[in-house]
């Protein structure tokens, strides 16, 4: 448990504790998805753009697309770099799923979050969950004041 959220007072119960710690574990996931994806896919790109000139460079003389095409396919090594573009390519749209799946999860525990905030915090607690949603979005930039992203 996060020792921000652990050393909350009394006004916060353990299960609401626990919620809450799922919920930034779930933020983490997100966000390390989401720097994978975005590394993959910049790295993608650049490879790509790398790759089309090194074909321009070496069929560039060629005067045809028909005849840079052929060279390609009959030179392994350029058939090689053309599996690696595709691989990173595919890696690029694996990662975006997986951030995408992350991002799903952890918006829909933060909206039960703020649908359940009635019920988590009863009584003289109702009073200082603003804390709690301050403390959230100040160490976890997490919003727990509106369902909207």
């Amino acid at each position: 448990m996060e020792p921000s959220i652990s050393g909350l007072g009394h006004g916060t119960d353990e299960a609401t504790k626990q919620m809450l710690t799922n919920v930034v574990k779930r933020k983490k996931k997100y966000e390390r998805y989401r720097k994978r994806h975005l590394a993959v896919l910049w790295t993608s790109v650049f490879y790509t753009f790398g790759w089309a000139y090194v074909v321009y460079r070496s069929f560039g003389d060629s005067g045809s697309m028909f005849a840079t095409f052929s060279g390609i396919a009959a030179s392994p090594f350029q058939m090689f770099l053309l599996l690696c573009a595709a691989a990173l390519w595919g890696m690029s749209k694996i990662w975006f799923d997986k951030r995408e799946k992350a991002e799903k999860e952890f918006h829909a525990l933060r909206c039960e979050i703020i649908d359940k905030s009635k019920d988590l915090w009863k009584g003289e607690s109702w009073k200082e969950r603003h804390k709690v949603f301050e403390m959230m979005q100040k160490e976890f930039d997490i919003n727990l004041y509106h369902e909207n992203k």
